[in-house]
């Protein structure tokens, strides 16, 4: 079976993680698409808008609001820290031997891949499908690191936008999921 990983802190879920994952449930091959929920990303200060367990619930409700059919994981809740995206692909694949896995990541993410615990070994173990993000050249950087571009719909929302403009008392009701 074919399973798609999209991990996020998804503090909070918004449309544009609804977009990728309807894109992905619809425009793609997978059997499944999982949607990791992650409890701090070691990459990012520790932003406290929602908790762990608050987001989790967060996300089945958004995707159960928006009829897309997918899993939602708290595998890494059960992880030791810090949280590698590599180490969890790797739980995952002896966990679940039948599976092909394949990491679903923003171009924006796909930028910054060379700050994340052992790189070279994620691009080399694990096929990696890119979601284009307003200002990435995610094209170009998916030849650069082997990865596959999807054509997508652009989606210009993000989290920390949201959450900023929450701190500066407005209402980003309409860009939450």
């Amino acid at each position: 079976m074919k399973v798609g990983l999209y991990f996020g802190s998804f503090n909070p879920i918004h449309l544009g993680h609804i977009a990728v994952a309807r894109f992905f449930t619809n425009c793609s091959d997978l059997d499944e698409l999982r949607l990791i929920v992650s409890p701090q990303n070691p990459l990012k200060e520790e932003v406290i808008a929602a908790s762990a367990g608050e987001r989790l619930i967060s996300v089945k409700e958004a995707l159960k609001k928006h009829k897309i059919t997918a899993t939602v994981s708290d595998i890494e809740y059960n992880l030791p820290k810090p949280l590698f995206t590599v180490n969890t692909l790797r739980y995952l694949k002896r966990s679940e031997p039948s599976n092909e896995f394949v990491l679903i990541v923003g171009a924006d993410i796909l930028a910054q891949i060379e700050q994340w615990h052992n790189y070279l070994g994620l691009l080399d173990e694990f096929e990696i499908w890119v979601y284009p993000r307003k200002g990435y050249d995610g094209e170009r950087r998916c030849k650069k690191y082997g990865a596959i571009f999807k054509n997508a719909p652009l989606v210009d929302i993000s989290s920390t936008q949201i959450r900023e403009g929450e701190s500066s008392g407005l209402d980003m009701s309409s860009l939450k999921a």
